[in-house]
């Protein structure tokens, strides 16, 4: 009897107050949660590129070849590239760092070093975004005229 009594005397002072549950609501969570809710309806970012494969031909082994893939953002929401990395040492990428608003649009410079890499070459180099797929790749392909040997 004395432990119902307990229960039944907690329920009444934790609502003592007169405090109802809408009044405690925190209004700046409400409006961050509306925010958060708008941009989630944008869907996620699009991305599109003025080309997905370079060739850079022929060229002699040595040689440093760069080129440099357009992104653009074809999305209602940022696009945000977190990272792109190559299949090969040999291949470094540069990306940019901050959001690419949509509309807008960012440059991936990507260079390659032929030093010991005779013959015909494909690398890729592996975006990690926030498109619906997470992930998109770039190719660089070519070929590479061995030095001569002594």
């Amino acid at each position: 009897m004395l432990f119902a009594f307990l229960i039944t005397a907690s329920f009444f002072t934790a609502c003592k107050d007169g405090a109802s549950a809408t009044t405690k609501i925190n209004k700046e969570n409400l409006d961050t949660a509306k925010s958060r809710d708008i941009e989630i309806e944008k869907g996620t970012a699009l991305i599109s590129f003025d080309k997905q494969v370079h060739d850079f031909g022929t060229v002699n082994e040595g040689d440093v070849v760069e080129t440099s893939y357009l992104v653009t953002n074809s999305g209602k929401t940022d696009l945000v590239i977190t990272n792109a990395k190559a299949s090969c040492g040999c291949t470094v990428p540069v990306w940019p760092k901050a959001p690419i608003k949509p509309g807008e649009s960012g440059e991936i410079k990507v260079k390659f070093n032929t030093k010991g890499k005779p013959n015909k070459q494909q690398k890729t180099i592996t975006l990690t975004t926030n498109t619906e797929s997470g992930r998109e790749i770039l190719t660089l392909k070519g070929s590479v005229i061995p030095k001569a040997k002594i």
